[in-house]
């Protein structure tokens, strides 16, 4: 049975899976948010680190930079210019504030030098009908959310933010390429348990997803939908989760976003 537990940001969904019994039964898809979640709350009931057992993580996605085509760049250096050439006049959308889209666009203000004028959204969709509206003319947007806006013409993407090109589309260059080694902000998602869940049960339960995910036609149904499947250990899922949550807290604290 799959229950949806909206709200704090994924944090309720964090709770309800960390204090149910620890047989199996109660798993979790987290995401980055989460990571950025243990900085952007001071006060949560749970600690990912502590309360939680990682399974494994099973995708890893770049974020793209995306512009409305009216603007006159198709690259990111154009962009670069013509951001510092109208300095507090580009409006950068993100699906709400102290969320991975804004930390991204934050972080490449600072790794660039340009003033912008941050537009939080409630959401993606909003983030996006706005941005082919022209409202904002520059977003960091997951892929999937922006794809078929750029395979139309209504929107157009100038970099990825992955450490390499995606192999659905080698087309689009990585902000590396373009100027901006080290830039790298991806969404991800893993699979976690209750903290408590026997190494048996761990290691029988990562058996089962990394078989699922094994399958071509699962493969490329997912990679349609702009997603990298890439199964993990519990291991290294436990270490990166644990990394993207240090890098989020050095990047939240740089962007001077007060936590909540």
């Amino acid at each position: 049975m799959i229950e949806n537990r909206p709200g704090g940001g994924g944090n309720l969904a964090l709770q309800a899976v960390a204090r149910a019994p620890a047989d199996g039964h109660t798993l979790l898809l987290i995401a980055t948010p989460h990571a950025v979640n243990v900085t952007l709350y001071e006060k949560q009931a749970i600690n990912v680190l502590r309360d939680i057992v990682p399974v494994a993580s099973i995708d890893d996605d770049a974020f793209t930079m995306v512009v409305n085509p009216a603007l006159p760049v198709r690259t990111v250096a154009e962009f670069v210019a013509h951001a510092k050439a109208n300095p507090g006049k580009v409006n950068m959308g993100s699906s709400g504030s102290g969320n991975l889209s804004h930390l991204a666009g934050e972080l490449f203000k600072m790794m660039t030098g340009t003033e912008m004028v941050h537009v939080p959204y409630r959401g993606a969709g909003p983030m996006v009908t706005d941005l082919v509206g022209g409202q904002v003319e520059f977003a960091p947007a997951a892929l999937p959310t922006v794809q078929q806006y750029a395979a139309n013409g209504a929107l157009r993407i100038i970099g990825v933010t992955g450490p390499s090109r995606l192999s659905f589309a080698p087309d689009i260059p990585t902000m590396a390429e373009q100027g901006m080694p080290g830039y790298v902000i991806e969404t991800w998602f893993a699979v976690v348990a209750p903290a408590k869940l026997p190494p048996a049960d761990v290691k029988r339960i990562h058996d089962a997803f990394a078989a699922a995910f094994s399958s071509p036609e699962v493969r490329e149904a997912m990679m349609k939908q702009g997603n990298s499947i890439n199964v993990s250990t519990p291991e290294y899922a436990a270490s990166f989760i644990k990394s993207e949550i240090e890098k989020f807290a050095k990047l939240v604290k740089k962007a001077g976003i007060e936590p909540q």
